[in-house]
């Protein structure tokens, strides 16, 4: 197995994807935040003092998703077509689903998990002080497609409840 973001010397490197087509790509990830039955009450009763936390979590995902260059230091800056970020009540808390496509050289699979993780740190920001036994959990790639190495999809097997 070769790694691209080494040089022949193993030394780390940003891959040059100058030669590469641009190709429509895709990525989605996902993550949980799993919380006490009192933080999921008060999130669907609207009782919680820092206001809509959801929508927060939703923007500092999409957020996140434009910023990942900044944060993982080998990605490639991207002008992004399109992030969505979806969070929804599940049993013992909360699902998380970050979509993102790009026309371009590289993929999207670090913006979606960007998304997913930032997303789930923001809710546990907000609702520290409500529970504090919170986990983030689960956070992994389910889909990409585009580029040479083409579709990925999540073995069910290694992603229970993955879709």
């Amino acid at each position: 197995m070769s790694f691209t973001h080494l040089d022949e010397s193993g030394r780390a490197r940003m891959v040059d994807v100058t030669a590469k087509a641009p190709t429509v790509r895709a990525a989605t990830a996902r993550g949980f935040v799993r919380c006490s039955p009192g933080v999921i009450a008060a999130l669907r009763d609207g009782s919680v003092p820092k206001g809509d936390v959801l929508a927060v979590a939703r923007i500092a995902g999409i957020q996140a998703a434009k910023r990942t260059a900044d944060l993982i230091p080998l990605c490639h800056p991207l002008l992004l077509s399109h992030v969505a970020v979806d969070i929804t009540a599940a049993r013992g808390g909360y699902r998380i689903v970050a979509r993102v496509n790009v026309s371009g050289q590289t993929g999207v699979e670090m913006e979606a998990l960007t998304a997913a993780s930032v997303a789930a740190l923001t809710i546990y920001d907000m609702l520290k002080a409500a529970d504090r036994d919170m986990v983030i959990e689960r956070v992994r790639l389910l889909t990409k497609s585009g580029g040479r190495s083409g579709i990925y999809r999540a073995s069910p097997r290694t992603a229970p409840g993955a879709l």
